[in-house]
């Protein structure tokens, strides 16, 4: 059972958590308060759901060398292996 921290932080249990894993209060206590800390992610279209040119746009942002060489199941790959 979580200490109750009083108002100042919404997810008492969360709090805990994470200072346990080293974080400091005000992080653990921010992470805590914001309403969608506990969702998850998944927004985006999966990779197969895009373009190739759409992936090549990713790989260059994020600096994959070689893209422009690369397959559309090639580039999935590596952007996978980047994350």
């Amino acid at each position: 059972m979580a200490k109750d921290h009083g108002s100042q932080i919404k997810n008492d249990e969360q709090y805990e958590e994470l200072r346990d894993k080293g974080m400091s209060k005000e992080k653990a206590a921010r992470i805590a308060n914001d309403s969608d800390s506990g969702e998850k992610g998944g927004k985006a279209d999966k990779y197969e759901n895009r373009s190739k040119e759409e992936l090549y746009q990713k790989a260059k942002e994020v600096g994959i060398e070689g893209r422009s060489d690369m397959s559309k199941e090639e580039l999935i790959e590596a952007l996978r292996e980047n994350r």
